[in-house]
């Protein structure tokens, strides 16, 4: 991933806000350290600040075509970018670069904005055909909303558009904000937002609820399908694995994979040096990256629940592990740069975010610029512990798919800016577009899981918790071994927030209690009136982020995570504020 900035259709000489539009865009240089692109047309002018991963030595960006008609900056990875070349129509299609994003060009000239459901990957792009008067701009973001992306424009100039990677890059230039919403493009032509992200689970809302029975090898061979499409790096990579049930099975898979790219490389490696010495090289690729063995990286309090737990995952599929502590008060001090990074002020995504942002500095000092995450699962399977109050199956798919749309606002918001933050990539096979559309299709019964302890068991006696489906299909031992060890595969839901120490979000609470005095926080409707905060905690984060980001119109992106109300469960997103956690809450206070 990387990082994107375009002003569109700015009146007056270009030439003289093109120091400006660098300006802005040096904002998130964090998210592209290894180079800056800046490319202007008569009313345009697009920055891209990279982070090489494909096509490492040829894949500089802003793009262009062979006549220079279309300029393109892209934010992402295309993973079927190999199999899209060979579908153009145009076998003689000039490509000048080995980025995995060029093809978006050539496809545009054959399928226009057709060209956004054609794509398997993350991506948010700006693309603009010079050949068209007036000049054209389309701009897209993937289904989910995994990279980020927003859009703006300032009422004195409305014709004029911004586009960026991160708010904090246009919030200045623009008195309209928005987050560009997921699995949309916008067409200057048309001057509007259109959906292309159209599956058959998404209208929930219409009674439009699926019936599937499960497939449980399908759901298993799909995911790693998603985990192995996303190895795709001519970099080191890793996995980060908090000993949850998600980062496991990730890493699970990627540890088998890691294992066949190591032969397959090696091999290929040795045909590729007795090419060149007999003179008949003539590949265009780089051969993909990895370590012979899979480096996973976890983060917590000494003692907390995520360390012991991946630690047991990492010694059973014998990853390379590197564990991490960090003290509550590195946290405390680190949480003004974090709310920084995540320009939002939602409590759920900095008490997760924060951990997240301390880990992603020591994989990158560590020389890595990838990783493999496990965002998404919680949303498809409805694996929140609040889940259990479900009153029906429709009920459940509904949230389920509520969840799922609003991803972008929470977890890929953070899995996204808090490893960016220092040039790190996320990637969530997760949210694979085809893993997506199996298991969002699957009938929400099967999803439901026992209210109360888990007092129901299967006919292997295995316990009807959370994301059974999920544990079920991985509950197998293909080739003779084990995905994951029954402690791993098994183990109850932890918030990731929860699971790097329960202290944590104690520490943050107890800090936010003293500096907040009650004065200030009975005052806080007259101060916030949109979107007031509700405990100290929030009212001390929203301080910080309206420090960084101090307009209405920027707060106005931001987006409160906060379980289902209606079903009766605490207001706190918290996992142990539900009944049903093994350390839950105790008369208002948080066990030890």
């Amino acid at each position: 991933m990387c990082g994107i900035f375009c002003c569109f259709n700015r009146a007056g000489d270009i030439s003289q806000y093109r120091a400006r539009a660098i300006a802005c865009s040096k904002r998130q240089r964090h998210r592209g350290p290894d180079w800056s692109g800046c490319y202007m047309t008569n009313n345009t002018v697009l920055v891209h600040e990279r982070l090489a991963i494909v096509g490492v030595d040829t894949g500089a960006q802003p793009l262009t075509n062979e006549d220079e008609s279309l300029v393109l900056a892209v934010n992402g990875e295309i993973y079927n970018h190999v199999a899209l070349r060979k579908s153009l129509k145009n076998k003689d299609a000039v490509f000048k670069t080995h980025s995995d994003c060029e093809v978006i060009m050539h496809l545009y000239k054959e399928h226009d904005t057709g060209l956004c459901n054609m794509l398997d990957g993350m991506f948010s792009f700006v693309l603009v055909d010079k050949s068209v008067s007036p000049p054209r701009l389309i701009a897209a973001r993937d289904p989910i909303g995994i990279t980020t992306l927003y859009m703006g424009w300032n009422s004195q100039s409305p014709d004029t558009l911004y586009f960026a990677s991160e708010l904090k890059c246009i919030h200045e230039e623009c008195d309209n904000l928005q987050a560009f919403p997921p699995g949309h493009f916008y067409d200057s032509k048309e001057k509007k937002l259109t959906r292309y992200f159209n599956p058959s689970w998404w209208d929930s809302d219409k009674g439009v609820v699926p019936h599937n029975d499960i497939d449980y090898k399908l759901l298993r061979e799909t995911l790693e399908a998603a985990v192995k499409k996303r190895l795709m790096s001519e970099v080191p990579y890793g996995v980060l694995l908090s000993g949850g049930l998600d980062s496991s099975l990730i890493a699970s898979i990627a540890a088998r994979e890691t294992d066949k790219l190591a032969e397959e490389q090696e091999k290929l490696r040795q045909e590729r040096k007795q090419a060149i010495a007999s003179g008949k090289w003539v590949g265009d690729e780089q051969p993909l990256a990895s370590w012979p063995q899979l480096h996973s990286f976890a983060i917590g309090l000494p003692g907390a629940p995520d360390l012991i737990a991946a630690r047991k995952a990492a010694d059973f599929l014998g990853t390379i592990h590197h564990e991490y502590n960090f003290t509550v008060q590195e946290g405390l001090d680190a949480i003004p740069e974090v709310i920084h990074h995540l320009e939002t002020y939602d409590v759920t995504t900095v008490r997760a975010s924060t951990p997240m942002y301390l880990l992603s500095r020591k994989i990158k000092a560590m020389g890595v610029k990838m990783v493999l995450s496990g965002e998404g699962s919680d949303e498809i399977f409805g694996g929140y512990l609040y889940f259990h109050a479900a009153p029906t199956a429709k009920d459940f798919h509904e949230e389920c798919v509520k969840r799922v749309k609003n991803l972008h606002t929470a977890d890929c918001l953070r899995a996204n800016k808090s490893t960016m933050a220092w040039g790190l990539e996320a990637r969530v096979p997760f949210l694979d577009k085809t893993f997506l559309e199996v298991s969002m299709n699957v009938d929400a019964k099967y999803k439901m899981f026992s209210k109360g302890t888990h007092q129901e068991v299967d006919e292997d006696g295995r316990p009807k918790m959370e994301k059974y489906i999920l544990r079920k299909a991985f509950d197998c031992s293909p080739e003779g071994k084990a995905y994951l060890p029954d402690s791993i595969l098994w183990r109850q839901k932890e918030q990731f927030s929860d699971g790097v120490g329960y202290s944590w979000i104690d520490g943050m609470k107890d800090h936010a209690a003293a500096i907040v005095s009650d004065e200030k926080f009975a005052n806080r409707a007259t101060r916030w009136p949109l979107d007031t905060p509700d405990t100290k905690e929030a009212y001390w984060i929203r301080e910080i982020f309206e420090h960084h980001f101090p307009t209405e119109a920027a707060a106005k992106t931001a987006v409160r995570w906060v379980p289902k109300q209606e079903w009766g469960v605490s207001s706190d997103p918290s996992g142990r504020a539900v009944s049903i956690h093994t350390a839950a809450y105790a008369d208002g206070e948080a066990k030890a």
